[in-house]
Formats: structure tokens, C-alpha cells, sequence
């Protein structure tokens, strides 16, 4: 994963933080966890196979695997659709020894959950473009809970950029999407979230500070530069050490 940043970008974003709201909704891959570096390889290997001159690029990140292999091979039948998002799961949950978890990932869940037991109720879940299996075998190996209402790709009809991933994890929180804020590294999984009415902070870890400007209404370099806290019945979301 290479980071990537714009200061112009960011100095115009500063003002947006603090944010106020019910939830936080957290994409995983590029967001809490690296896997940037098993998802390439992995793609790269399943279009080997496939004879086929392709690389996997930054406009996929981010998006089900399904989808992916719909946009890049729209000729495929359906029963080699499936067959070939059969094999790339199998690559990428075979891949995952070198998944790391990121900068404040788990210092901020751990905020969240201390929010979390002040105020009674869920505060954070995650929302993924991973299927339930692969979620498991990335997850496991950070050591991190599995939050309530964990939403993966298997579990809607329609993936990132289409709001339905963030509309059913605030759903399954009990939060309103306006009260929902989205914290995601990819363009796919902003406009998802953007257009889910939620608010949209932008983690510029594998995706250029420019790129991603446009749909966030703020930018940070990973979750170090957060915090979270509580304030009377709402979540406040700021920026660390201010």
C-alpha cells in the first residue's frame, strides 16, 4: 500500500473536523488493515490464469470482488464468473500472512468501545467490500473484536459505490445515515458512503489526497491523526492531540 497526499487538499479540509454523530462506519481494507499488497498479488495471479494482459489498478480498490470481475471481464458467462470469484477468494484468503493492522486502528476501537459502554449502545461496526469468509480470515489475524452489525459483500445486493452497504450498517446500529460518519480510503467506498447521506472522512492510504478530496468533507493520513470521545449523546470526531 503507498501512501499518497496533497497538502493543498488537506489544509482545505482542515476545518471539517470535529465531526458530531450517533456511529462511525469503517471500511476495513486500506482503512484498519493493509492488505493492499495480498489483494495485488492475488488478482494479478487470478488474471495470469486467465491469459489475460491486466494488472489490478486503483480504480477497483475498494470494491466486491464480484463487481470487479464484472467491470474488467464483461464478456464472461455467468458460470465462469462465478467459478473465477470463486478462485480469487481462494487466492486472497490463502494470502493474508502479511495483513497488518494500521496506524490507530486499535486505539481508536478501543475509544469507540469505552463510547460505546458510556452511552449504552453499539458505536462502531464495519463495512466491507470483503465476503464473510474472506472478512474472517483477514480479520483473524489482527486480534481485533468483531463489532455488532458487521456488514460484508455476501450480505447485499448491490456493493460499494451504491449507498446499500452504508444504509444497512447504520440500519443495523440503530442510527440514522445523516447521523452515520463513514471513514474510507477508496473513491468507491466514499460515494457509497456519500450517497448513504453520511458524513465522509477520507484515510489517504492508497488513494491520492486529490482523488479523494472531492467526496470527503475531510482528510487524514491514517486513524493515528483521530480521536473519538463522547459528547453528552453523540460521538465527537476530531482530530488527535487538538
Amino acid at each position: 500500500m503507498t501512501a499518497s497526499s496533497d497538502p493543498a487538499s488537506r489544509r482545505a479540509h482542515e476545518h471539517t473536523l470535529p465531526l458530531r454523530g450517533a456511529v462511525l462506519l469503517l471500511d476495513m481494507d486500506g482503512t484498519l488493515i493493509d492488505s493492499g499488497a495480498a489483494v495485488e498479488r492475488s488478482w494479478n495471479r487470478l488474471f495470469a490464469e486467465l491469459g489475460l494482459d491486466l494488472e489490478f489498478g486503483a480504480e477497483q480498490h475498494g470494491k466486491p470482488a464480484r463487481q470487479v470481475l464484472g467491470e474488467v471481464l464483461p464478456g464472461l458467462g455467468e458460470d465462469e464468473l462465478t467459478a473465477a470469484h470463486r478462485r480469487v477468494e481462494e487466492l486472497e484468503i490463502a494470502d493474508v500472512d502479511e495483513i497488518v493492522v494500521l496506524p490507530g486502528t486499535a486505539r481508536l476501537l478501543a475509544e469507540l468501545d469505552a463510547a460505546a459502554a458510556q452511552l449504552g449502545r453499539p458505536t462502531w461496526t464495519i463495512v466491507t467490500s470483503c465476503t464473510a469468509p474472506l472478512f474472517e480470515a483477514r480479520w483473524n489475524r489482527t486480534g481485533l473484536p468483531v463489532p455488532a452489525g458487521l456488514v460484508t459483500a455476501d450480505q447485499v445486493a448491490r456493493g460499494k459505490p451504491h449507498p446499500e452497504p452504508y444504509l444497512l450498517g447504520a440500519e443495523r446500529l440503530g442510527a440514522e445515515p445523516a447521523a452515520s460518519i463513514v471513514i474510507e480510503d477508496s473513491i468507491g467506498g466514499l460515494r457509497s458512503g456519500a450517497a448513504a447521506g453520511a458524513r465522509t472522512v477520507a484515510v489517504t492510504s492508497t488513494t491520492p489526497a486529490g482523488d479523494l478530496a472531492p467526496l470527503a468533507e475531510a482528510l487524514v493520513t491514517s486513524l493515528d491523526d483521530l480521536e473519538v470521545r463522547v459528547d453528552g449523546t453523540e460521538l465527537l470526531l476530531s482530530r488527535r492531540g487538538r
